[in-house]
């Protein structure tokens, strides 16, 4: 009887809106950047380029973190793994409120960015890894959902909050203190779930990482995961105009407290609803179609707002329908990858997908900046949104191409393996 009941409690799921407490510091750490100090270089007579080129610095780290990602998955925990970078994180989002805000101090004000994203990728691997033992299949999409939630909501805060406190208080180091002590606190969210078993991690570290790319390559050659890792390149459903917002917010007449209130506390708002209702659509039906619906949404909310009068009250429309497509695609992309991971080394090969995700996102941020340059505004919302649906038209041959070849037996990734 007691073998019983401590086989029920070993089985327990952690309810999933954990997870989106323990991916705040993720969230918070991009927001701050491309909210709160975007609005603040462009107001100092920073070129749209240049803030887009550290909006590119701030999220260049997450396109290379799966060259890091097998430490987590090797050595020490997740649950150390998460400590140490949520510390580092938290400082270094602090360090940046000493510097003051002129073009002159973007050079270590992008170093010190570079260093926080670093921090934090390991931060969202160990998340990701708990996530992926800690949740069953059947759920995949809401844990997704709250995931993104967590970090598109995070994003909302430290931009929202983060300018608003900039504004506000008499020093930046005070906002950026603010948010710091709150990255930190985060990790009390560790008491609420389990260190998994790992089934990659062996007594000798060579038979570890010889576990650990097996894994991998068996993941990244199923159908599934051959479909996830095209996906990572493709221009869809990235959000990349988000990340300039602020700073072409002068193009709608949009003030300061605007700008903090719509790409802050109410985008992050409107975001969390769109992942959470994306999480739960993507255990519902197809998740290869959601996420097709999810991105032409979003191609439909960038030229609607390009052909919309550009004025205050079109921003905060058009910007919200966007936070709102970018939940669901973000949401519909996480379950997608959830779902070809399985489990085994799942911090690491989350971590390959979503690192690689992140490149169309980095591409297209300075794509939008170059466009807004040279064809201002408008051009800059239907320049993304015609690569979105060349997005579309590539996943759609792919689909069509994949689907007439015959279906081999699936070994579930990371489940052949023993410990030696």
């Amino acid at each position: 009887m007691t073998e019983n009941i401590t086989a029920i409690k070993e089985h327990k799921h952690s309810h999933p809106i954990v997870f989106m407490f323990l991916v705040l510091p993720f969230g918070i750490s991009t927001g701050y950047v491309t909210v709160a100090y975007s609005y603040l270089f462009s107001k100092a007579g920073v070129p749209v380029e240049e803030i887009a080129a550290l909006v590119g610095a701030s999220l260049l780290p997450h396109v290379i973190k799966f060259l890091w990602a097998p430490l987590v998955d090797a050595v020490f925990t997740l649950k150390k793994w998460y400590l140490l970078s949520g510390i580092i994180t938290a400082l270094c989002i602090f360090l940046t409120g000493i510097l003051p805000i002129k073009e002159s101090s973007l050079p270590v004000i992008t170093l010190i960015i570079v260093l926080a994203n670093v921090a934090v990728s390991f931060l969202g691997i160990t998340t990701n890894g708990l996530a992926a033992y800690d949740i069953p299949p059947e759920m995949k999409g809401r844990v997704s959902g709250y995931l993104q939630a967590g970090n598109l909501g995070g994003a909302g805060l430290g931009g929202g909050a983060g300018l608003w406190l900039a504004q506000n208080l008499p020093h930046i180091w005070m906002s950026t203190g603010i948010l710091a002590i709150s990255c930190a606190l985060c990790c009390f969210g560790l008491f609420f779930v389990r260190e998994p078993l790992s089934t990659v991690r062996a007594e000798k570290v060579l038979h570890t990482m010889q576990n650990l790319f097996k894994d991998i390559w068996l993941t990244l050659k199923s159908r599934m995961g051959i479909l996830a890792l095209v996906l990572c390149f493709l221009p869809l459903g990235t959000g990349a105009a988000s990340n300039l917002w602020s700073a072409v917010a002068g193009d709608w007449h949009a003030s300061a407290n605007t700008v903090a209130f719509v790409t802050g506390l109410m985008s992050g708002l409107i975001t969390s609803a769109g992942c959470l209702l994306g999480g739960w659509m993507c255990d519902r039906m197809d998740r290869k179609l959601a996420y097709i619906i999810f991105g032409l949404l979003q191609v439909i909310c960038a030229i609607a707002m390009a052909y919309a009068p550009h004025t205050e009250i079109m921003y905060i429309i058009w910007t919200s329908f966007y936070a709102f497509s970018l939940g669901l695609s973000y949401a519909g992309f996480s379950a997608f990858v959830f779902e070809a991971i399985g489990k085994g080394a799942a911090a690491t090969k989350f971590t390959v997908y979503a690192s690689l995700s992140n490149f169309p996102i980095y591409y297209m941020t300075l794509v939008d900046g170059w466009a807004h340059t040279h064809y201002g505004p408008s051009g800059m919302l239907n320049m993304e949104a015609a690569f979105g649906v060349v997005g579309i038209v590539l996943f759609l041959i792919l689909l069509a191409s994949v689907s007439k070849k015959k279906k081999a037996i699936v070994v579930e990734p990371g489940s052949y393996y023993n410990r030696h």
